[in-house]
């Protein structure tokens, strides 16, 4: 049985096997600490199995990991329900989540620094409550009110990580389109549009627009974020969202290419401070 999405299993067995060369240890040494067989502790390593969070902390002792922050991050990527409710709160919409979601909400918690490209909505992050419930119902095929609510409450439920000590670091990148669409209807969009303009202005919050102006640009194939992680960037990845599902680039490459994409659209963007007074206009046209 594989124990969470496959990019969480590579990567944990990466981090993992770093840490056992870090040791000084062999994979059959490791494995002769925690009373298994060499095999599994390889299998672990290169994701070709799952691991349970009580194995990942049997090899995090053996390997004398002390950092409290990087055994919390192994251990979600473990999917272990351990820790404090801010990291796990999701476990409690198990019915209504999709596995690819809660993936997404776990990485969001975890990570400390989120850099993303939006072409068509506010980020969830920044989205007030009759916004994303707008969002929400466009979205998803018929909901009962419920699962609505459910769903608006887990988005809401997710901005908590800009609240937190130390806060997510967050650097939108907004095409143009994402402030004219008139989600909700008039009101509910300006005060979508106040609210950007005062998370704007907090220091864990970077806010560029790319005006319809810079034309045709790198990003125009569609959003994505990037998650990073202070322990380690071995653990960075990229998130591409689709209809009904996600996926998940983790190889250097792609990392190294949307890294560059991301940095391309930053410099075509207005800046931080032209961004807040663009917004402004649009708020006042409105």
């Amino acid at each position: 049985m594989q124990h969470g999405p496959a990019v969480r299993r590579r990567k944990l067995g990466a981090e993992l096997r770093a840490l056992r060369a870090g040791a000084g240890l062999t994979s059959g040494e490791a494995a002769r600490l925690v009373g298994w067989h060499q095999s599994k502790v390889s299998r672990i390593e290169t994701g070709a199995s799952g691991v349970k969070p009580a194995d990942v902390r049997l090899l995090l002792d053996a390997y004398a990991v002390r950092d409290s922050q990087l055994r919390d991050l192994l251990m979600v990527l473990a999917g272990s329900d351990d820790g404090d409710e801010r990291q796990h709160w999701w476990h409690a919409y198990r019915g209504v989540l999709p596995p690819t979601y809660r993936d997404f909400i776990s990485l969001e918690s975890q990570a400390t620094a989120m850099r993303t490209l939006e072409t068509s909505v506010v980020p969830g992050l920044l989205q007030t409550p009759e916004y994303a419930r707008a969002v929400t119902r466009a979205a998803v095929d018929g909901p009962d009110d419920d699962r609505l609510d459910a769903l608006v409450e887990v988005r809401l439920a997710r901005q908590d990580v800009l609240r937190a000590d130390p806060p997510l670091e967050l650097h939108a990148v907004l095409d143009e389109a994402v402030l004219r669409r008139e989600v909700g209807g008039p009101e509910v969009m300006a005060r979508q549009l106040e609210r950007l303009t005062r998370a704007a202005r907090l220091p864990q919050v970077r806010l560029q627009v790319l005006p319809f102006a810079a034309g045709a640009h790198i990003g125009i194939t569609g959003p994505f974020v990037i998650f990073s992680f202070s322990n380690t960037s071995d653990l960075d990845v990229v998130v591409l969202d689709h209809l009904t599902s996600s996926l998940h680039l983790e190889r250097k490459e792609d990392l190294e290419a949307y890294t560059e994409a991301f940095n391309s659209l930053r410099y075509h963007a207005l800046s931080i401070e032209d961004s807040l007074d663009f917004i402004a206009a649009i708020h006042h046209d409105k």
